[in-house]
């Protein structure tokens, strides 16, 4: 218990400290314009309140993974904790503000097109495969999940598949007309509505643990590894729970908001604060999951984490509770899904040059990419095989993209003139992680586990030095930032 309530105070205190580390490194200009307010094309570019910017990039960028990731990762037990607040404050957060401001200082770009212009062509186009992918991968996983938790919830005939497809064929449809109409036609009126579920969801959960006494069974952080199969926790954890500690994809989401904010002031609590957020999520579903089942052997048992989080919120709150509380855990990857969709139409467009104002333009980049994803989810619900086979490469690539995104903060910072350790720090160190995985993880390469992790710390250490020299020592100094405009003129 204790381990779990000094981790979400450290979270807390790591947004109102190390947020305005952050903040001050990064040198804000409150007076400078905002793309909002110098394109303001009524479609992606619309200014929005701070708060309701707050609400939607929180909800872009949860998803099921601060739930369905913290649920897998608290088979590790509090180590789970350790890594959401260090990874949360130290790292996704930061990667998150970076990929937010910068998208907003170089006119609403999107993470390949701000990478490219910080690392080099090469760097912009593996960014752009990646980014594309990646997007697409996650829609994917972001219609199959809820569905699964819709098809739990809902009574239906043993074998019936009707509410699961009902489900699938709901969310698409929805996905495509948010993708398609301006952002505050749709997304910006339906997101406050899934906030107060997920406040419901997270508060109630959080009170019920005290109220039943749950929250005294929550274990302490021990240096043992209390996973069931004992599989390694570095780096499987470190994959296992993404969104929550650091996600790449949250590096696609942030610029949507870039696109909306007012004022550069307001980037620390959108962009920084709405990680926080996440990660006292994640902190709270994998608190419940410990806690439930009696330790990791019976969370082991329980079986798919859609399964956890419907036995986990009826058993707390009750069937009134329950579901407010399942709807609220449904809200989070259809809320990331639909911008995933979005984000993706944005990337290519950004690419091709490709006018987005017009609705026929829009509908020529969202059909093939709904062609696609209709695809990979047909593909998906084929069998629980497949659809962990996409949920893999999903976790492995958007890890990926986090750490390019953090080189390209890194590169940003040092050509600058700022400090750039708060960004290379966590770039290393995720190397160290998606390099390693990919090597020893069965859809990887499967080498011996030391082999990869030696692997990756030379990898890792190699690219450090590189970037030292090529870029901290060689191109210190060399990039001028310069103030497009003066809000309020």
């Amino acid at each position: 218990m204790i381990s779990f309530i000094v981790g979400v105070i450290a979270l807390i205190l790591g947004y109102v400290v190390y947020g305005k580390i952050v903040e001050k490194i990064f040198v804000i200009n409150p007076n400078s314009k905002t793309p909002a307010g110098r394109i303001n094309d009524g479609v992606d570019f619309v200014e929005i309140p701070t708060w309701k910017a707050v609400l939607i990039q929180f909800l872009n960028i949860a998803g099921t993974g601060p739930i369905f990731g913290a649920i897998a990762g608290a088979l590790w037990g509090p180590a789970a904790f350790v890594w959401i607040v260090l990874g949360c404050i130290f790292a996704g957060a930061v990667h998150d503000y970076f990929s937010g401001m910068l998208s907003l200082r170089n006119e609403g770009s999107t993470i390949a097109e701000i990478v490219g212009k910080y690392l080099g062509d090469i760097p912009r186009w593996i960014m752009r495969v990646f980014s594309i992918v990646l997007l697409i991968l996650v829609g994917v996983v972001f219609v199959t999940t809820p569905a699964q938790v819709l098809d739990s919830l809902i009574p239906h005939a043993e074998g019936s598949r009707i509410v699961y497809v009902i489900s699938l064929t709901v969310i698409i449809l929805y996905y495509i007309i948010a993708t398609i109409l301006p952002i505050d036609k749709v997304i910006g009126r339906l997101y406050p509505i899934f906030g107060a579920a997920l406040l419901i969801m997270g508060v109630g959960i959080t009170i019920m643990l005290f109220v039943t006494g749950e929250v005294a069974t929550i274990p302490e952080f021990t240096f043992k590894n209390l996973h069931p199969n004992a599989m390694h926790i570095f780096p499987f954890l470190c994959i296992s729970i993404a969104c929550g500690a650091i996600s790449g994809f949250h590096a696609t989401q942030s610029p949507l908001m870039a696109r909306c904010i007012k004022s550069e002031k307001d980037g620390r609590i959108v962009f920084y604060g709405a990680m926080i957020i996440e990660g006292v999520v994640a902190m709270i579903w994998a608190a419940a999951a410990m806690a439930h089942f009696g330790g990791q052997e019976g969370l082991a048992a329980a079986g798919a984490a859609a399964v956890v989080v419907k036995k986990v919120s009826i058993d707390l709150m009750g069937p009134i509770g329950g579901v407010l509380a399942v709807l609220g855990v449904v809200a989070c990857p259809v809320t990331s899904g639909d911008t995933a969709f979005r984000s993706a139409r944005l990337a290519i467009a950004d690419i091709s040059k490709f006018d987005q104002k017009p609705i026929k333009n829009r509908f020529l980049i969202a059909v093939p990419l709904f062609f696609v994803g209709i695809l990979l989810v047909l593909f998906a619900i084929g069998s629980t095989a497949n659809f962990n086979m996409i949920w893999r490469y999903f976790a492995w690539s958007n890890q990926t993209l986090a750490t390019i995104a953090l080189w390209a903060a890194s590169a940003y910072l040092a050509k600058t003139g700022k400090l750039f350790w708060i960004t290379t720090i966590p770039a290393t160190f995720m190397t160290v992680v998606v390099t390693s995985y990919i090597l020893i993880a069965p859809e990887g390469f499967r080498l011996p586990y030391m082999v990869g992790i030696v692997t990756g710390l030379v990898v890792a250490a190699v690219v450090f030095g590189l970037f030292i020299s090529l870029i901290a020592v060689k191109q210190k100094n060399t990039l001028k930032e310069e103030v497009v405009g003066v809000a309020g003129t």
